[in-house]
């Protein structure tokens, strides 16, 4: 058994539930260890309290314990503690940035705002055709609102796009790029450094969607050089119900608070507000703190097995992944290639059968995937196909996880006649 899931395969109570069931679908939620489970369940019992409220000492021990989880996951990603602004999820993190933007092209947040992050008919927001709806939906929307024009990288038949392919879209007038650091469906990894290099010449924002990479390899948000970044607890480890936006401090400190109330002010009258500072100029109204305690747990536990060696397992059983998709007759490997680099997913078509059914087979036989469009309509409709299969791995996934599933996907095609 590999080193990384012999260390870590007991801390997760699913895999007591449901000792016969392999799970591959940790790109779209993750399980959790018992170290964040207890974590949040602590917290709960004996801190409980509003944070940022009152000066009572429970008060006190909740913010203290809150700021401190905020501290330690802006660690894991190389940030300072008041870079990182609690979200819903990830998505919630991206319209953030975006409606923020949206505001200062109306002149909320003075004119320094709007000159930072105003839009207007004339400028550009680019994005790629392989984006997640999280990272399209809100800029079409900003487009509409500001009359600004949305453009995209094309992907090519695999689904894939090149650094070349962004350079031809990129203008004098684009003021936004907004990519994937490891696409969902593709498991491309983008180039973001010559994303960013791209980006800052023409005076462009860059905001990079982190879901899928920040889980799984050394990420380091300050290093990369983009300006905002979005990612989520449930997606490395930790609990439903919250995400984190990083941005660059003056960023952060500039753009018009996409949500307003409580929590969030220095000044209010009947007429106006002055806002705090960042990361409390973005959380308005009752804080997700038990949530923030186990997302810090999970930064840590993911920490204490070191994030090269969760790389490394996970490129191994991402091989055995693709090995056994390539190995099958009739399945059709989707996006980077075998051999090439990739995040730890591994989407397929299954000729003659569609998606939603290979998965119910699967799933009948004790194989969690994901099925669908996995959020990415325009990525499929270009691929000419409704949905895909995906399996990912993670940090609790062995070989035998994929040797079950190299087996059963071997039987889908024959029992649905599929293979005459």
């Amino acid at each position: 058994m590999n080193t990384v899931t012999s260390r870590v395969r007991e801390d997760f109570p699913f895999r007591d539930a449901h000792p016969d069931r392999a799970y591959l679908d940790s790109a779209a939620t993750s399980q959790r260890p018992r170290q964040v489970i207890d974590a949040e369940a602590a917290f709960v019992a004996t801190d409980y309290a509003a944070v940022h409220r009152g000066s009572s000492m429970a008060t006190g021990a909740a913010t203290l314990a809150f700021e401190n989880a905020r501290a330690r996951v802006a660690a894991f990603v190389g940030a300072a503690h008041d870079e990182i602004v609690w979200t819903e999820n990830a998505t919630d993190a991206i319209n953030m940035v975006a409606l923020g933007m949206s505001d200062a092209a109306l002149g909320l947040g003075g004119a320094d705002a709007r000159a930072r992050f105003g839009l207007g008919p004339g400028d550009e927001i680019v994005v790629t055709e392989a984006e997640h709806h999280a990272n399209l939906l809100p800029w079409q929307r900003l487009a509409a609102r500001t009359g600004a024009t949305l453009r995209w990288v094309a992907v090519d038949d695999a689904g894939l796009w090149s650094i070349d392919d962004l350079a031809a879209v990129i203008t004098a007038r684009t003021r936004v790029v907004a990519f994937a650091h490891v696409s969902n469906v593709t498991g491309y990894v983008a180039p973001v450094g010559d994303v960013v290099a791209l980006a800052r010449g023409v005076g462009a924002l860059t905001l990079l969607d982190a879901c899928q990479s920040v889980p799984h390899h050394p990420v380091d948000l300050t290093a990369l050089g983009v300006d905002f970044a979005a990612f989520s607890a449930h997606k490395m480890l930790g609990p439903t119900g919250i995400g984190a936006l990083w941005g660059r401090k003056e960023l952060l400190d500039l753009l018009p608070p996409a949500r307003t109330g409580g929590s969030t002010i220095t000044t209010v009258t009947m007429e106006s507000a002055e806002f705090l500072p960042a990361p409390n100029r973005f959380e308005a109204g009752t804080q997700p703190v038990s949530q923030a305690v186990g997302f810090a747990a999970a930064s840590d536990y993911l920490r204490e097995i070191g994030m090269p060696a969760v790389a490394a397992h996970e490129h191994e059983m991402t091989g055995l992944l693709v090995d056994a998709v390539a190995a099958t007759p009739g399945v059709r490997l989707v996006g980077v290639p075998a051999g090439s680099e990739r995040g730890p997913l591994v989407s397929f078509i299954v000729d003659g059968v569609h998606a939603h059914d290979v998965g119910q087979f699967l799933d009948d036989r004790g194989i969690t995937v994901r099925t669908g469009h996995h959020c990415a309509q325009p990525l499929h409709r270009r691929l000419g196909v409704a949905a895909t299969t995906r399996a990912s791995a993670y940090v609790y996934t062995d070989a035998a996880d994929v040797a079950r599933f190299s087996a059963a996907l071997a039987e889908v095609r024959p029992f649905f006649g599929a293979d005459r």
